[in-house]
This record gives structure tokens, C-alpha cells and sequence, in this order.
């Protein structure tokens, strides 16, 4: 191991070599399964955590609560990418903070399976820790597989890559939300721990596949660096740990001591982040312009992901008590309509990818901003559907599983529309000085929106209520429109970017 570590060592499955997985590097099938096994434990813990929160043999949290810790859960996953992809940057680089992650993911699940609802939560900060650490570096380990950019056997990886997310994220409800909701809950977490356990292991071992790339730490602190971030990691955890044993010894701690900070920085930081990038002197007025377009996709899918998550939290909890989950009078957990979602999309980004190409052939491919303005009509359009099964509901009757599959499958038409998209058009508008920051800005979008549900939530208002997804679907849809309205505008915006 001490030789691969080497400047000059060369590993299997690095450009060049002979061994390949389906055409590509060898360390392809090494990141693969990792994705696929940590999406595994993810999407498992995530399928059973809101009905977990609700559930009488559970936490027996109310609707709107259950909703508020889901969405922070969330939104703080996603806040974390930016530091994890500083720590891989500056401390220890990708491969070894991805087994780090790992090993923290795993311990999150497990301190989850403990039947002791005072370390449900420390469980989920540490799942939340681990994800934003792997999420940040393990795409950065498949680009360095490849020759550069211009490697045409790129986007194919990165396909496959994209397969195995969605693998573990299919499998993950029918296995462990089965578990957890027939069986026992806290089994159903500890599958959870052995999908990840079984990510890292084989991560382990097929590490010598990957790039030595990998192994470098792009800008390292310096000595002096280093003592400064201890001291200020020091001094903001002595802080921490002041207030709130304050707050705990007075009596008057609640969980919202700690969700509503999370939601405040989910809410603050983006809007930080893109201020300062947008206000640096440095970029050109071509880099100042395309940030300005930018603004416009990134609150657009904010607005997105607040409705998009709720598919996991809202949608599900209202399943879990009003709707009939049955198909020809056979009856399955609640857990699995989050497997709809995954399999939709390996069904239908085939088709998606194909269907762009022949567009832009004929000259009549959609315009970024179009595709954007498609996918907020989208997702409220999935809410506007969402208030048939609620008047059922209201009605005194069980909905139809139906109408839930039907809800995710116009969420996932409308994912296809805008995630994909926001994905390539934020690598092509990045300024140069921000390129490898951008993707972590992307996932700020997420954070956003989760936060934004997360305040809903801690207010105590009940997203299960007519009136309440009505506003929400409404508020996409004319998101939708405005982004449609200017198009045009945005399209100059962004320059020569198509």
C-alpha cells in the first residue's frame, strides 16, 4: 500500500492499463460499487427515516416535525459537500476522505440501529457528515480515471457511474424499508450500516485500481494554516459546547435549538457564497455575466428541490396514513414508492439523452433556461396532482397507490428536465477562478430548498393541507413561467454557453 502511494507508482485501471470495466478504467467498477453500496445505505436509512419519525413503535413525532428533521437532515447533507470538498482539498485528498467517509457513514447507521432515541440523532449528524465527505470526492475520482475533458470515453463513465447510483437507490427501499417497517425498525438502520460496510470494504481493496491522482492533495495547508484551523475549529466547538450545555442545563432546550441554526445557514450561506463569487473584482465581465444567469437557474432549482424532497417526507408520510398501498389486492410497505423514482430514471435518461441529441441535430433542441422552465411546471404540476389523493383523503377514503406513482413519475419527468441540466450547464458557466467550486454552489441550490421546507416544518405548518400544496404548486409553476418569460434574457446572459 506505502508504494501506491508514490509519485511514481502506477496502478491497475489507470489510464492505459489493460484491465477494463465495460471499456473503462478498471477503477471505474471500484467507484461503481462504492456508489452503489453508500446510495444503498443512503436511500435505505432515507425510505424508512420519515415514517421512522411518525411511527407509534418509532419516535411518534407529529406530521409537520417529522417533515422539519427530514428536510434538515437533508439540507445539512448537502451544506456539508462544500467543506468536504475543502477537506479532500486541503487535508487528506480524495481517496483517503472517502474512506473516512465511509467509516463515519457506517457509524451514523449504527448508531442509528441503537434502540436509544437519544443517539437517533447524533446518527444522523454522523450520516450527514460522512455523505457531505464522499459526495464531494468520489465524482472528482471518476474524472480522474480519464485522460482530461476531451477523453471520449468520459460521459460513458460517468453513465455507468450514474447507473449505480440509481441501482443501490432502487434496491435500497425494497430491502431495507422492508426490513425496517415488517421486521424492526432499528434492523432495518443496521442494513443500512452492512450496505456501507460493504461499499468501504470493497473500496478497500480495490483501491490500487484507482488514479494516483487521487492520492494527491491539490493545495495543503501549510503548518502555520493548519494551527490556525485547529484553533478556530477549537474555538467555535468550545462555543458550541458552552451554549447549549447553557441551554440544556436551563431547562428550556428543545429540538429546535439545533434545527433552526441548521435551516438559518441552509438559508444564509448560499446566499453568501453566490454573493461573494458574484462581487469578485477578479472575474471578467463575460464570468460576471454568466454568474448573473446563474442566479436564475440556481433559485429556480432552490425552488425545485423544495417540492422534489418533499416526495421522501410529505408525499410519504400522507401514504403512510391515507392511501391504499396495494396493487391488485397485494399490499406492500410504504417504504417502497421511493424505488419508483430510481427505476424511472434508468428507464427514461436513455431516452432523455437520445431525445436532446436528435433535437440538436435539427437545430431545435430546447434552450437551457426552456428545459429549466420545463421542470418547475413540471414539479407543480406532481403538487397540483398531489391534491387529488389529499381531497380523497379528506373524503374519508384510502387513495389509490396509483395516484402516488403517478405523483413521482411527473417528478422524475421533471427531474430529468432540470437535474442533468443544472449539473452540465454549472461545469460550462463556472468562472475559471471557481471551477472546482461550482458543483458544491450547485448542491447549495438543494441545501436551499430543503431549508426553506425545514422552516415550514419548524413553524408547524402541516404540508399535508390542501391549501398548502396548492401554494407550493402554484409558487413552481409561476417560477416556471418567469424563467420562460425571460429566456431570452438569461440566454444573453450566459454569453456563448449553450
Amino acid at each position: 500500500m506505502a508504494s501506491s502511494l508514490t509519485k511514481d507508482s502506477v496502478r491497475r485501471g489507470t489510464p492505459g492499463s489493460d484491465k477494463t470495466f465495460f471499456g473503462h478504467p478498471r477503477g471505474l467498477a471500484t467507484l461503481f460499487m462504492t456508489e452503489m453500496w453508500e446510495r444503498f445505505s443512503f436511500y435505505g436509512m432515507k425510505a424508512l427515516l420519515p415514517l421512522y419519525l411518525v411511527a407509534p413503535a418509532g419516535l411518534h413525532l407529529g406530521a409537520a416535525t417529522a417533515t422539519a428533521i427530514y428536510s434538515v437532515y437533508l439540507s445539512l447533507v448537502y451544506l456539508l459537500t462544500l467543506p468536504g470538498g475543502w477537506f479532500a482539498d486541503r487535508v487528506l485528498g480524495p481517496r483517503k476522505t472517502v474512506a473516512v467517509a465511509g467509516v463515519v457513514i457506517m457509524l451514523g447507521h449504527l448508531t442509528l440501529a441503537l434502540p436509544n432515541s437519544g443517539t437517533f440523532y447524533a446518527g444522523l449528524g454522523l450520516v450527514a457528515i460522512g455523505s457531505g465527505l464522499l459526495k464531494a470526492n468520489i465524482s472528482t475520482m471518476v474524472g480522474h480515471l480519464y485522460d482530461g475533458p476531451d477523453d471520449p470515453r468520459r460521459d460513458g463513465g460517468f453513465t455507468l457511474f450514474y447507473i449505480g447510483i440509481n441501482v443501490g437507490a432502487f434496491a435500497a427501499p425494497l430491502v431495507i424499508g422492508t426490513v425496517g417497517q415488517e421486521v424492526n425498525w432499528h434492523l432495518g438502520f443496521a442494513l443500512a450500516a452492512l450496505g456501507m460496510a460493504l461499499g468501504l470494504a470493497q473500496f478497500l481493496l480495490g483501491t490500487r485500481h484507482l488514479d494516483s491522482r487521487s492520492d494527491v492533495v491539490p493545495t495543503p495547508l501549510s503548518a502555520e494554516e493548519k494551527a490556525a484551523t485547529l484553533r478556530k475549529a477549537a474555538l467555535w466547538a468550545g462555543v458550541a459546547v458552552v451554549f447549549y450545555a447553557v441551554v440544556g442545563f436551563s431547562g428550556v432546550y428543545t429540538l429546535n435549538w439545533v434545527m433552526v441554526p441548521i435551516i438559518i445557514s441552509g438559508l444564509l450561506i448560499p446566499v453568501v457564497v453566490i454573493a461573494r463569487i458574484k462581487r469578485d473584482r477578479e472575474l471578467d465581465r463575460t464570468e460576471q455575466s454568466r454568474m448573473s444567469a446563474y442566479i436564475w437557474f440556481f433559485v429556480a432549482a432552490a425552488v425545485f428541490w423544495m417540492i422534489y424532497d418533499q416526495g421522501g417526507s410529505t408525499v410519504s408520510i400522507f401514504a403512510d396514513s391515507s392511501a391504499e398501498n396495494s396493487l391488485f389486492g397485494w399490499k406492500f410497505p410504504v417504504s417502497w414508492y421511493q424505488s419508483v423514482n430510481p427505476v424511472m430514471i434508468m428507464a427514461f435518461a436513455p431516452v432523455f439523452a437520445a431525445l436532446w441529441l436528435a433535437l440538436n441535430r435539427r437545430g431545435k433542441e430546447p434552450s437551457t433556461a426552456t428545459k429549466f422552465a420545463g421542470g418547475l411546471v413540471l414539479i407543480g404540476a406532481s403538487f397540483f396532482l398531489f391534491l387529488a389523493p389529499l381531497a380523497i383523503a379528506d373524503g374519508g377514503h384510502k387513495a389509490a397507490a396509483m395516484w402516488m406513482v403517478a405523483i413521482y413519475f411527473v417528478q422524475t419527468v421533471g427531474e430529468l428536465l432540470l437535474s442533468p441540466v443544472g449539473l452540465s450547464v454549472t461545469t460550462k458557466m463556472a468562472p475559471a477562478k471557481y471551477a472546482s467550486q461550482m458543483m458544491g454552489v450547485w448542491f447549495l441550490a438543494v441545501t436551499a430548498g430543503d431549508a426553506t421546507t425545514g422552516l415550514l416544518g419548524v413553524a408547524d405548518v402541516d404540508l399535508n393541507k390542501t391549501g398548502i400544496v396548492a401554494l407550493e404548486a402554484a409558487l413552481a409553476v409561476l417560477a416556471g413561467l418567469a424563467v420562460w418569460m425571460y429566456r431570452k434574457k438569461v440566454k444573453e446572459l450566459m454569453g456563448d454557453v449553450r
